[in-house]
């Protein structure tokens, strides 16, 4: 029983034994192959250590290669605590060189932390403070490369291309759309240290950072800049509350400008409201369109062939009377009888509630739906809203009228430009976009690149040709003409919107806007310019928006290489228009033969004589009446 007992005893201790070797190599083994990585890195943490380098930013480039963001080098301050020696020494010399208190210095470099980056004092340092710190020598304070985003042109484009923080992380625009790509990888420069934090003569790696991707923009440049130039211009002349400028390839869907105002600096976004630097208004913003709508209407008629231009008429007498609401035509007493085609040239609000009686309420609401008016166009932007159009339940006769001539419905520019684009390039509507291709920073390979993408068509060609033909003739005959260019065929339509706030229609107080293209034929560019309240003129789209899309349009036949034509639609001039003539060549005639050829314009002389010799410009030239001409007079034969 004893021995029993005793060999009992010795079957447990051993089967102990046995069952605590097995838990040891279990053990052993859980920690060579599960937790080996971890424990590795949590052992290399305590003497490995990484100072860390700022990758730059990818740069931003124009459809031509004119870089629009790119990166300057500077220097941040960066301290390992357990490596100062001296701490109060080190924290009254830093404090002097950066400004800052001695007990603010003192706090970072005094933390119980491997690695203190002096934040915000000492980040993008210029270089003579730089060098200030450099040249002290001090033991644990470092100073590394740090990458600034630079934006050359400063506001230029601001509420687009955005900004990026602090840190370099995008916060806004196109800088945060593509931070992803943008943003790059971080580099170190590793060393050794022992457990006090104390450095180990040890050779340094050094980990090359990795730049971000480049981005290449659909942008022109050429017309960036005028679409910039012409909203300070009309910021300084008329003091509207806000404006905004569109220019778009109705081919694409590119996107060859976009601008706003207000707008801010990207290298100072502090000083701006969250309203201010966040809301891009050509993408953001929501208005009644005005006449500029009446485009979709026009082609929604012609498409179901319930209009001809030439042939039918419409009498106007001033107003319309639909249920109990009273429709007026912005010309008081009317146009009185028109074809439609002289209805759209005057933007006769009578003639287009016709259009949209003939349509039916499920017909143009259906072209609505097509065109792509009340839900967002897909632009590669952040920020997009969606404009709002009446649900068909809710829509009655007065709701049918109003909305056939851009009244009571709610629209974006973006969706605007995107809509008429499809309306003129022979039904196609594009979705919009504005990034172009992304390009590896090293080899500029293309990693990405986007193409037009055709979401519907809305119409046909046959269809587009009519409405082209209709705009033109806007500008040649109709409200539009202070946008026509002589030599060029184009196409556009004016829009005057009352404001609404409350639920009520302001009194005087409009957005104004004018939409053009060109060549009227066969589209390259539209333009969209929307200007919110204009102060001391008379708020109308031909009168404001027209002139200033016609400047953009102006620097767009240059940018774009578009060709002086003699064909299209003559301009007919009302009395009070500037006109064109034609500069006579009077040169070899003597000077008073030369005077009554050029009685249409101021004559300036260079030289004396009275044989003319040369002029500027050439005989052939249009130039407007009362414009000069310049003589070059001699006595030579």
């Amino acid at each position: 029983m004893f021995f029993s007992t005793i060999h009992s005893r010795i079957r447990i201790v051993i089967i102990g034994c046995i069952v605590l070797i097995s838990a040891v190599i279990i053990r052993v083994l859980y920690i060579q192959l599960i937790e080996y990585k971890k424990l590795s890195k949590l052992a290399g943490d305590l003497w490995n250590r990484n100072l860390p380098i700022e990758a730059d930013r990818g740069i931003i480039y124009d459809r031509n290669g004119v870089v629009l963001a790119d990166n300057i080098t500077t220097t941040s301050l960066i301290v390992v605590p357990n490596q100062i020696k001296n701490k109060e020494v080190v924290s009254k010399a830093l404090s002097e060189i950066l400004g800052v208190s001695y007990e603010e210095i003192y706090r970072h470099v005094s933390k119980r932390v491997s690695i203190e980056r002096i934040h915000p004092e000492g980040r993008r340092l210029d270089y003579e403070t730089a060098n200030k710190i450099n040249s002290l020598n001090f033991d644990g304070v470092y100073l590394l490369k740090e990458a600034k985003r630079n934006y050359p042109y400063d506001k230029y484009m601001s509420h687009v291309i955005g900004f990026v923080g602090i840190d370099n992380q995008g916060l806004s625009g196109l800088e945060l759309q593509y931070d992803k790509y943008l943003k790059g990888e971080n580099g170190a420069i590793k060393y050794f240290s022992d457990a006090k934090g104390n450095r180990l003569q040890m050779t340094e790696i050094y980990e090359q950072p990795q730049s971000g991707i480049n981005m290449m923009l659909t942008i022109d440049h050429k017309i960036q800049t005028s679409i910039e130039r012409e909203l300070d211009n009309v910021v300084s002349k008329y003091m509207p509350d806000n404006a905004l400028a569109i220019a778009m390839n109705p081919n694409t869907g590119e996107i060859l400008g976009m601008s706003s105002r207000p707008n801010f600096s990207p290298s100072n976004y502090q000083k701006y409201t969250v309203e201010e630097i966040n809301r891009n208004l050509p993408i953001w913003a929501t208005y009644e369109p005005g006449s500029t709508f009446k485009i979709i209407t026009l082609a929604s008629a012609i498409q179901e062939g319930k209009v001809d231009l030439d042939k039918d008429m419409f009498y106007d007498s001033g107003h319309v009377r639909v249920e109990n609401a009273r429709i007026r035509c912005w010309k008081s007493g009317g146009h009185g009888s028109q074809t439609f085609l002289q209805v759209v040239e005057n933007s006769c609000n009578p003639g287009f509630v016709e259009l949209g009686q003939r349509l039916g309420k499920e017909t143009l609401f259906k072209y609505l739906d097509d065109f792509g008016f009340g839900k967002k166009t897909g632009i590669d932007l952040n920020g997009e809203g969606t404009g709002i159009i009446f649900k068909l339940d809710r829509v009655g006769p007065v709701e049918l009228a109003t909305t056939a001539f851009g009244q009571g419905v709610s629209v974006t520019p973006i969706q605007q430009i995107t809509a008429v684009s499809a309306a003129i390039n022979g039904g196609y509507l594009y979705q919009p976009y504005i990034v172009k291709r992304l390009l590896e920073p090293e080899t500029n390979t293309i990693v990405q690149e986007n193409d037009k993408k055709m979401v519907r068509q809305v119409i046909d060609e046959s269809t587009s040709m009519k409405v082209r033909y209709a705009l033109e003739s806007v500008v040649s005959n109709g409200t539009g003409r202070n946008s026509y260019i002589e030599g060029y065929r184009v196409g556009g339509k004016t829009g005057t919107a009352q404001k609404v706030s409350g639920g009520r229609y302001m009194v005087g107080n409009y957005i104004v806007s004018f939409i053009g293209f060109l060549p009227a034929d066969n589209p390259e560019i539209v333009v969209y310019v929307a200007i919110d309240y204009p102060k001391g003129i008379t708020q109308y789209g031909g009168t404001v928006a027209a002139p200033v899309a016609k400047a953009i349009m102006l620097d767009a036949i240059d940018a774009l290489n578009i060709k002086r034509r003699e064909d299209g639609s003559e301009m007919r001039y009302n009395w009070y228009d500037k006109k064109y003539y034609t500069v006579p060549n009077v040169i070899g005639m003597n000077k008073t033969d030369a005077i009554k050829e050029l009685k249409r314009f101021q004559i300036e002389y260079s030289g004396s004589g009275k044989k003319v010799l040369d002029q500027s410009p050439q005989g052939g030239t249009k130039i407007y009446e009362g414009e000069k001409v310049r003589l070059f007079l001699s006595d030579q034969e």
